[in-house]
């Protein structure tokens, strides 16, 4: 039986995997996005074949011309479409004013600046579970499948955007510290730790642990904390497609792009003029973040790409080794408001001696020896013996040189032509300048001299924080174990954590005692759980629901001592507190509702709860969908995920969280207490 010209068209489209989504269906937005760039693929498909030529083309002597405008005419009147945004058609949703059957540039606004991408994620694993009618078992199976971006995320339009930065209302704002729980009186704002960090006297110096979406809480701390924060370190999700950015791979990288650059946007605008952001990636977006960062902090503000080894050859990844090169190291992109911006510079413990420190001076005398007699005279090394077999690791070894800082010395080159010729008249005498004070200068046959005792530093050492035989850290940091984090706080995590010495390093590197620290990406609560332990502020945004392992529980596992990570080299003991605050949710909670249903009963029963109770888009036809559409056969035969899909796009999401000015509407159900800590918070 020969096919309909409909039924052939769409074998013919189908066979290119830019017009298919996930579901095996066609995309007709996608399509009339490469009508409209006449691209050559789809017209050589077109081409190709004998009856779709006949149609599409005007023959002009040897010459076929395209006729897109027919072409585009056949698709909307024949509904070559997946079965989404045909329904989304009849239910009349729009994107910035256009029905979606007359939309071809869905994902074509990223390029703007004005965009916002709303990411809305509730669970770590990307994963939605759904249920689908098997006609094989004559039952409902249970499935999974990535989230889908249309569904989780909004690419938003100007005229929507000022509404949905507005700061939003706090609820279940809580004090945690070693007396438990408590709802706070108010936000203490200490006048004397904020003369110390200069900053206002009515800045909040509580630590702070937001839930909520990380955009909007980014918006919303911006009254209180523009300008006032130290340091920024993030390790957002890396979209390798293992991670929890697991969103529509048709549009993966622009999502991913337009969600980092506006949380960075917001970000840089917190940060004192001082202030540093530290930015946590891999290979896979590395050179992407760093134009996105070169556009928002501008070239001239980027100061480095730091490596970070991150893993050792080994296992099964090196099954591939034949095929590509291993990844081992993350890299960690560092960028400052402005040049005001200055850095505490940090050292790791050399692995083994520097024989150029082969001297041992005698303070008293003047007098050079090598330092190899020394040695084997002090039967620190045997007869004959070199001074390669000096071990900086051996505990004896160790506690002569450091005992002898002062003594052991190297001698470099130096440009001072008075002083050389000084020191060269006193033959095998060392000449000091300033001797004993802090500004000494030693000088020796033409040469300065150098005691080891100026490249000491403090450092990781056993576990404790010492002076110690040191190299200055530079963009190469292969000195941290990533590999023994998992009981880091207590707790546990779906995905890795990041060591608390590695943040400890950067948060020593990049602030002082009382700075704000802020991490937007907090997962687990490493950044905070090391703020806390060197005594600076901080301030965490989680979006993700982790349950049990949740940054909260780990934060009051360091208030009540936690020993592991960095605690022992800082002596933590515990103490301290922080607050705990919620966006107060509306249209977010009706999302999660929608994220619930297990079935098609569920969903539409839920429908009666969301035109009542939430915030549907203007444009919703709501008796159409309740009386009809819900009821019509072909709507029951989608998958789940699908009907959740439009079920969420009907709502307005600019309300998806309580507007500040508006949380005292009963409607939202907000207590006193909400209520008025959310006002001491935006000090209103």
């Amino acid at each position: 039986m020969p096919t309909s010209f409909k039924q052939h068209l769409e074998s013919i489209l189908l066979q290119d995997s830019r017009f298919v989504d996930e579901q095996g269906e066609l995309q007709g937005n996608v399509i009339k996005d490469c009508v409209n760039k006449l691209d050559e693929k789809l017209i050589e498909m077109l081409l190709n074949d004998k009856r779709t030529r006949d149609k599409f083309f005007l023959k002009v002597k040897e010459v076929y011309v395209f006729k897109a405008s027919d072409f585009k005419f056949y698709l909307e009147q024949n509904s070559i479409d997946n079965s989404f945004t045909q329904y989304a058609n009849r239910i009349g949703l729009t994107l910035n004013g256009k029905y979606l059957k007359d939309n071809t540039d869905v994902v074509l606004d990223f390029p703007y600046k004005d965009c916002i991408l709303e990411g809305g994620q509730s669970t770590e694993e990307g994963l939605d579970v759904y249920f689908e009618f098997d006609e094989n078992k004559k039952d409902y199976v249970e499935k999974q499948s990535k989230r889908k971006e249309i569904f989780y995320n909004t690419i938003l339009a100007k005229d929507e955007i000022d509404r949905l930065l507005e700061p939003k209302a706090f609820v279940n704002v809580k004090k945690y510290d070693k007396n438990g729980e408590s709802i706070p009186a108010k936000f203490n704002r200490n006048k004397e730790i904020n003369k110390k960090r200069n900053l206002p006297e009515d800045t909040i110096t509580d630590n702070l642990l937001i839930k909520g979406n990380n955009l909007l809480a980014l918006h919303s701390l911006k009254s209180e904390f523009k300008n006032k924060i130290k340091l920024i370190y993030i390790d957002p999700p890396f979209n390798t497609g293992n991670d929890s950015f697991s969103y529509n791979d048709n549009f993966n990288h622009s999502s991913w792009l337009t969600f980092m650059y506006n949380r960075i946007e917001i970000a840089r605008e917190l940060l004192k003029d001082n202030g540093i952001m530290f930015l946590h990636i891999d290979q896979i977006e590395e050179a992407y973040l760093k134009i996105i960062g070169d556009e928002i902090f501008e070239n001239e503000n980027f100061v480095s790409s730091i490596s970070v080894r991150s893993s050792t050859p080994s296992g099964t990844k090196t099954v591939h080794k034949t095929k590509t090169i291993i990844k081992q190291k993350d890299t960690v992109l560092v960028f400052r408001k402005s040049h005001s911006a200055t850095f505490n510079p940090q050292y790791k413990r050399k692995d083994k001696w520097d024989t150029h420190f082969n001297y041992f001076l005698d303070r008293e005398t003047g007098i050079l020896h090598p330092l190899i007699n020394i040695l084997i005279k002090e039967k620190i090394l045997k007869e004959g013996a070199s001074i390669k077999d000096f071990d900086i690791n051996n505990p004896v070894h160790r506690n002569f040189y450091i005992k002898n800082k002062y003594n052991i010395c190297q001698t470099q080159s130096h440009t001072n032509e008075e002083l050389k010729e000084r020191s060269r008249k006193l033959v095998d005498k060392v000449l000091f300048i300033n001797k004993g004070q802090e500004n000494e200068v030693m000088f020796y046959n033409g040469r300065q001299l150098t005691p080891i005792a100026n490249s000491m530093n403090i450092v990781f050492y056993n576990d404790e924080r010492v002076e110690d035989f040191s190299i200055l850290l530079c963009d190469f940091w292969d000195d941290i174990d990533f590999q023994n984090t998992q009981n880091e706080g207590g707790v546990s995590f779906p995905t890795a954590k990041k060591p608390e010495f590695l943040i400890s390093r950067i948060i020593e590197l990049a602030t002082n005692q009382n700075d704000i620290v802020l991490d937007y990406h907090l997962g687990s609560g490493t950044t905070s759980a090391v703020a806390m332990k060197l005594n600076r502020q901080f301030i965490g945004v989680e979006q993700l629901d982790y349950g049990e392992n949740d940054a909260v529980k780990r934060i009051i596992n360091v208030i009540n001592g936690d020993t592991s990570g960095i605690s022992n080299k800082y002596n933590w003991e515990g103490g301290g507190s922080f607050i705990y605050l919620e966006l107060t949710k509306n249209n977010q909670n009706a999302k999660e509702l929608i994220h619930k249903c297990k079935d098609y009963k569920e969903l539409v029963k839920l429908f009666d709860t969301l035109y009542s109770k939430y915030f549907l888009h203007y444009n919703v036809r709501i008796n159409e969908f309740k009386n009809k559409i819900c009821k019509e056969d072909n709507f029951k035969k989608l998958s789940l995920e699908r009907q959740k899909e439009i079920f969420c796009r009907m709502l307005d999401n600019n309300q998806l969280y309580v507007h500040a000015g508006e949380m005292e509407d009963k409607q939202y159900g907000l207590s006193k207490d909400d209520i008025r800590l959310t006002k001491d918070f935006y000090q209103q």
